[in-house]
């Protein structure tokens, strides 16, 4: 059972205007009137203005949430626009924000849009969430996923979580004391690298839709006070075998946010506590053991005695392939080592530089030594040496 969330409906009116917009709520009786009146009087969070973000911004604003406060600080891509459709093809090189407020206006202009052009932060979490009455988290990567979770615990707020991947989707609601959070389902963060990001595996363009609709619905649910959310429910999807499955999460009586005796009691380091503390991109010169792109690119050009390993998939190398590289993919690597040659100085890369590391180190464990990583990946040989190279 989730907790009532106290909503001023009796400062809240209802125009002519608002009743043709929402007439086919106001039929229903789990709605009616007053259901419409606490939509108006809810606030939302959102959390990223992207996969997720898009059919949930585009629903709730629909359904009449009265305000709705968006987290990005993103611009709009091309390869946004297969999966991202709150954003279209004009919007490219435009804020998320912007963009998403163009089109959310548009949908009801009855709406309040607050724009945060920022990356969550432990340092700004509980300033920009404080305010809403609901986060919902449509991030895609461990820290803000965990940074999120903590700050609508330490806030006491309802949390609607979603995730996706290639053709696999999750949904729950973490609301303590009512039941589990984010951290009683995973304790602790997988090691950097071993979950690949929706960049480096890709994702089916309607999944994002399917599972923000499930978190919209989540949210609409929890202000309305209506069914049963899913707070103790994880809905697991498989868009291939089009099928749901349903576990129970309970609270961890040990969770060190939310169990018995908690530890934390205020937000902590979130790219330390998942272990991505220096695994950003590096700045400007490359490391010992790194290559740029244009010092690669030189010395092809001088013919120097290079082996060009690319560890892409190969559904990666149809779109854009480095001149002269062999393709070695790293899931094959620890069966086909064999075939690499230790004697030869060899340049390792993927697509941004974070698989070629992990490549890297496996191999050093092999015994190769002559190992360089090149910086950026094939995406910087495509910005700085071939800018008619396909990205993706």
């Amino acid at each position: 059972m989730t907790a009532h969330l106290d909503l001023p409906i009796d400062r809240i009116t209802i125009s002519q205007h608002e009743v043709a917009r929402y007439s086919r709520h106001l039929i229903m009786p789990e709605v009616g009137m007053d259901g419409q009146k606490r939509l108006k009087a809810a606030s939302v969070l959102l959390i990223g203005a992207g996969g997720l973000g898009s059919p949930l911004a585009l629903y709730l604003a629909a359904a009449g949430i009265g305000r709705m406060g968006l987290v990005d600080f993103d611009i709009v891509d091309f390869s946004n626009l297969q999966r991202q459709v709150i954003h279209g093809t004009p919007d490219v090189g435009r804020t998320k924000l912007e963009s998403a407020r163009d089109r959310l206006n548009a949908i009801n202009p009855e709406v309040k849009v607050d724009l945060y052009s920022t990356r969550l932060t432990a340092a700004n979490a509980i300033d920009i969430c404080k305010p809403y009455d609901i986060v919902i988290d449509g991030t895609d990567n461990f820290p803000t996923r965990y940074l999120v979770n903590d700050v609508c615990v330490l806030l006491k707020k309802p949390n609607v979580y979603g995730s996706i991947f290639r053709f696999d989707g999750q949904a729950s609601v973490f609301h303590p004391p009512h039941g589990p959070c984010y951290r009683c389902l995973y304790p602790e963060p997988p090691p950097p690298g071993e979950v690949p990001s929706c960049a480096e595996g890709g994702v089916l363009g309607i999944l994002p839709g399917l599972i923000g609709c499930i978190q919209a619905t989540e949210a609409v649910k929890l202000i309305l006070g209506k069914g049963e959310p899913l707070i103790g429910r994880l809905i697991l999807y498989d868009a291939l075998a089009m099928s749901f499955r349903e576990f129970k999460v309970r609270r961890n009586p040990k969770c060190p946010l939310c169990g018995d005796q908690p530890t934390i009691a205020q937000l902590i380091d979130y790219e330390q506590f998942c272990g991505m503390r220096g695994q950003e991109e590096p700045a400007a010169a490359a490391t010992d053991g790194e290559a740029t792109v244009e010092d690669l690119k030189r010395r092809l050009d001088r013919g120097e005695d290079l082996f060009i390993l690319d560890v892409r998939n190969p559904e990666e190398i149809q779109i854009c392939r480095i001149p002269g590289s062999t393709v070695l993919p790293l899931p094959e690597l620890p069966q086909r080592f064999g075939e690499l040659d230790k004697a030869r100085e060899m340049i390792v890369h993927c697509k941004s530089g974070m698989r070629s590391q992990k490549a890297i180190a496996f191999l050093k464990q092999q015994g190769f030594t002559k190992l360089k990583n090149l910086k950026g990946g094939i995406l910087a040989w495509a910005d700085r040496v071939d800018p008619g190279m396909p990205k993706y």
